[in-house]
């Protein structure tokens, strides 16, 4: 049976509940799809999303059955693991915002088989697809309102609520930069096409996108003040990247290049960037040829998926510590504080398709802005890019209190200099 990597905190249905809710037909808690199209995972997606926000409050799990009629009669669907596959990766394909956390298996009913995705209220509404908040009361699923939009971020006001949206005593909507936010994120996060024909204000933006607590609460969360605060350090001690480029293979060697990268998460990954290129070349000689040619030490690609990673999921709560980033002669070590959060143990750590999120609405932050392609893909596409470049795979070293990622460079011919 395949079930999502989150299953941990998805409550998996008795077969008697789960039959109950299929015998109840389509109403609040459950939809049905016959099978898994272009056309059905749109609707499926836009389902996930209406659950997640659990607009009536009932703080009940959701459901859509794959494999069954409107009318709850077996469609004769057979269910692959390729459809499993399909169905886990909306969790994780940029479409709902912020990532949900279903839990999707294959069941039996009636002696057929059936896809079943068990969706349980989110966190932190108002969640999205492709921009859109999608809600269901009785059988009717649609949009949200503006109203109906303020209700669910008040309830995430209300609620439990990740780290990253705890507000910062002290702090209010003027401690962010509203035209940074107003400009770059705001379009990507609800689409400019729908910013035309919605008529909420900028606080009911930044409330819903987490920056602000709510409306009527509008200190600045810990997310507001990493992506657009104007000096998150003032609140968040450890939010800053500390690069060193060591000459030598030891950290009692000379140290030729320091820097102390602060400020929001935008410009640190800009400054920490620039960084990385102006030291990342060497020369290679070609003897037979009697000339160098320059060349990267390490694909740039490949850190970028590193250290957006170390900066999305490091712990900052509890600790004043950075994100280091030390370059020495024989490799390039990437460490943030913070050990395995959630699912991911030192055991599994780094295996294809599992992680956590400590950060959730960081991370997701971090995709919008474009900084990262999709969830849960940066170590396996740095390995990627490494291999592809010649170099070793990625060392990990995990600890209880840090994570550390040691990459090296790729052996060249000819003499480096």
């Amino acid at each position: 049976m395949l079930t999502d990597a989150f299953d941990h905190r998805a409550i998996r249905l008795t077969d008697g509940e789960l039959e109950c809710l299929i015998r109840g037909a389509e109403d609040t808690r459950v939809e049905f799809a016959e099978t898994l199209t272009d056309n059905s995972a749109e609707r499926i997606r836009e389902a996930i999303c209406a659950f997640a926000n659990d607009l009536p409050g009932s703080g009940e799990p959701g459901i859509v059955v794959v494999g069954l009629k409107d009318d709850g009669v077996s469609a004769g669907t057979h269910i692959t693991d390729q459809m499993l596959l399909k169905l886990t990766d909306m969790r994780s394909d940029g479409n709902i915002v912020p990532p949900p956390v279903p839990l999707v298996e294959k069941r039996l009913h009636q002696g057929h088989e059936i896809a079943v995705i068990t969706v349980h209220p989110s966190d932190s509404p108002p969640v999205r697809c492709k921009g859109r908040v999608h809600i269901r009361i009785g059988v009717r699923r649609g949009i949200a309102t503006a109203q109906e939009e303020r209700i669910l971020t008040e309830q995430r006001h209300r609620g439990r609520r990740p780290f990253d949206l705890s507000p910062v005593p002290g702090t209010g909507a003027a401690d962010l930069n509203r035209r940074q936010f107003e400009d770059e994120y705001l379009p990507s996060f609800a689409g400019r096409q729908f910013l035309r024909t919605n008529d909420q204000s900028l606080e009911e933006w930044l409330a819903a996108a987490g920056m602000i607590a709510s409306t009527f609460d509008q200190r600045s969360t810990i997310l507001g003040l990493l992506v657009f605060g104007a000096s998150p350090r003032d609140f968040i001690p450890g939010a800053y990247v500390q690069f060193l480029r060591i000459n030598g293979h030891d950290l009692a060697d000379p140290i030729i290049d320091e820097r102390v990268i602060d400020g929001p998460i935008p410009d640190v990954l800009r400054n920490l960037d620039e960084k990385l290129r102006s030291h990342n070349h060497r020369q290679i000689g070609i003897p037979e040829r009697d000339v160098e040619r320059r060349g990267e030490i390490y694909p740039i690609a490949a850190l970028q998926e590193l250290t957006r990673n170390a900066i999305a999921h490091r712990a900052y709560d509890m600790t004043n510590a950075p994100v280091r980033v030390t370059w020495f002669d024989d490799r390039l070590e990437i460490q943030n504080p913070g050990g395995p959060f959630g699912s991911v143990t030192a055991d599994n750590f780094a295996q294809p398709g599992l992680t956590d999120y400590r950060n959730p609405n960081v991370a997701e932050a971090l995709r919008v802005l474009g900084h990262v392609r999709k969830s849960a893909t940066g170590i396996p596409a740095a390995r990627h890019l490494l291999k592809e470049a010649g170099n070793p795979d990625i060392e990990f070293g995990v600890e209880q209190t840090h994570l550390r990622a040691t990459v090296k460079p790729a052996p060249v011919p000819g003499k480096a200099v």
